[in-house]
């Protein structure tokens, strides 16, 4: 196979529908797609196996006898991928159909182990085109993308050599799992040789908030968060980057969805998650002008002005594409 398509399925019965038969009906012929059952306790399965069965591809389906959440069915989905490259969709979303071929044109094109595109924010009644810088090298990339904050580093608008995870021990976070599953885009990149960028919107991301981190007031949830970002940097400080700075931006990045959220728990957590960033805002020059200006407003107390900010912009988000 060319491709391995790893899909967890939880609890999705009203989305899924849309979404296999995006990957269904993908033009690249050459693909094996392998839906992990997370234990669902909802007809989700049951609408895969249902339109799965009418298309004639290549699918397989694993299960887990337990729900063991996100990160361990990214990682059953890993271990049993025979393609050359992995490439993780979630089960809520929807890929345009010529998504997984142009993907591998631009693999083969620029020799690249590493391949990301732009996708869509999808709302309830619109959608916004998400673009993503282009980088002269997966260090480039790694440093300026996903360190200093130009680009996201969710796992489904990339397609990844496989031999990546596999030679380099790299797996999703499952003892502090949650929100880590995407940051181990981080270390592949990192191992990167080659990346490439295909500049065309190809995915459709369903959700009408983009900061995920700021939908839950759950402890154990911000400790993993927390304990995956540490993971990360220790992990770089062992491949060290050629501008160790670029660390104490991504530090200063994990927390910026704090501010955007604009309460007094989220707020506190910026204040307490890695202070000794906080003298380097300034220096990340490749963030837009009201991003640098909103933490400095935080650095200095000023939070009514941040609270103001995350209100505003909230706002436009609710007018603008609900």
């Amino acid at each position: 196979m060319k491709v391995s398509v790893v899909i967890p399925v939880y609890k999705v019965e009203d989305h899924i529908e849309r979404c296999v038969r995006s990957l269904m009906e993908q033009t690249l012929e050459d693909v094996e797609f392998l839906f992990v059952d997370d234990a669902s306790p909802d007809r989700s399965m049951e609408i895969v196996r249902a339109v799965t069965s009418g298309y004639g591809r290549n699918v397989r389906f694993l299960r887990h006898a337990g729900n063991k959440g996100l990160p361990s069915a990214r990682n059953t989905g890993l271990r049993a991928a025979g393609g050359e490259y992995v490439y993780h969709c979630d089960s809520d979303d929807w890929l345009e159909p010529a998504m997984l071929e142009k993907m591998v044109d631009a693999a083969l094109a620029h020799q690249a182990d590493f391949v990301y595109c732009d996708f869509y924010l999808s709302f309830a009644g619109s959608e916004r085109y998400m673009p993503t810088p282009d980088y002269g090298s997966s260090m480039e990339a790694l440093e300026k993308g996903f360190l200093a904050g130009q680009m996201k580093y969710n796992v489904w608008n990339k397609l990844v050599r496989r031999s990546l995870y596999i030679d380099n021990g790299i797996c999703s976070p499952e003892e502090h799992c949650k929100g880590g599953e995407d940051l181990m885009m981080v270390k592949v990149l990192r191992m990167s040789q080659r990346c490439a960028h295909v500049p065309e919107a190809l995915y459709h991301y369903n959700r009408a908030n983009e900061n995920a981190i700021t939908k839950t007031r759950s402890k154990r949830h911000f400790d993993d968060i927390k304990a995956n970002a540490d993971d990360v940097i220790a992990f770089l400080n062992a491949h060290p980057i050629p501008h160790p700075e670029f660390l104490t931006f991504f530090k200063l990045n994990m927390k910026l969805p704090f501010l955007l959220a604009g309460d007094s728990l989220h707020i506190q957590l910026w204040k307490d998650w890695y202070p000794e960033a906080n003298g380097y805002i300034r220096q990340n020059t490749w963030l837009p002008g009201r991003t640098i200006l909103i933490q400095q407003w935080a650095r200095k107390g000023w939070f009514l002005p941040v609270r103001l900010y995350a209100w505003a912009v909230r706002t436009f988000y609710r007018l603008r594409y609900s």
